[in-house]
C-alpha cells in the first residue's frame, strides 16, 4: 500500500503551519523560512526499505525506513527523535518522540492530492502536496 504514496510531491497548500512549529518550539527566524519554503517530497521503495527524501531551499533531507521498525530521525529543525512509520490501513503514520514529547503526521492521498496532517498536542496542521 505504500506504492500510493511512491512518487515525487510538491507542496501547494498549508494551513496553521507556523502554529504547530510554533508549538514544538521552533525558533521565530527558522519558522519565517520554513513558512515560505514549498518543499518537494519524494517517496520511493526498494524491497522493504522506504525512503523519503524532502527537498527545500532551506535544508534537504532524507530517512531510509522500514514499516513499523523504530529508527533515528534528525529532524530539518534539530530535533532527535526515535521514530515509527507504519500504514494504517491507506494512512501512512508518522510518529516522532523526543524529550518525552510526541509529535505525528498522518499521510493520506484524497483525490490525487497528498493530504498530511501534522499534531502535536492540541495544535494541527494540514499539508497539501499535488504528485509532478
Amino acid at each position: 500500500m505504500v506504492d500510493a504514496f511512491v512518487g515525487t510531491w510538491k507542496l501547494v497548500e498549508s494551513e496553521n503551519f507556523d502554529a504547530y512549529m510554533k508549538a514544538l518550539g521552533v525558533s521565530f527566524a527558522t519558522r519565517q523560512v520554513g513558512n515560505v519554503t514549498k518543499p518537494t517530497i519524494i517517496i520511493s521503495k526498494e524491497g522493504d526499505t522506504v525512503t523519503l527524501k524532502t527537498l527545500s531551499t532551506f535544508k534537504n533531507t532524507e530517512i531510509n525506513f522500514k514499516l513499523g521498525e523504530e529508527f533515528d530521525e534528525n529532524t530539518p529543525d534539530d530535533r532527535k527523535c526515535k521514530t515509527t512509520i507504519k500504514l494504517d490501513g491507506d494512512k501512512l503514520i508518522h510518529v516522532q518522540k523526543w524529550d518525552g514529547k510526541e509529535t505525528s503526521f498522518v499521510r493520506e492521498i484524497k483525490d490525487g492530492k497528498m493530504i498530511m496532517t501534522l499534531t502535536f498536542d492540541d495544535v494541527v496542521a494540514v499539508r497539501t502536496y499535488e504528485k509532478e
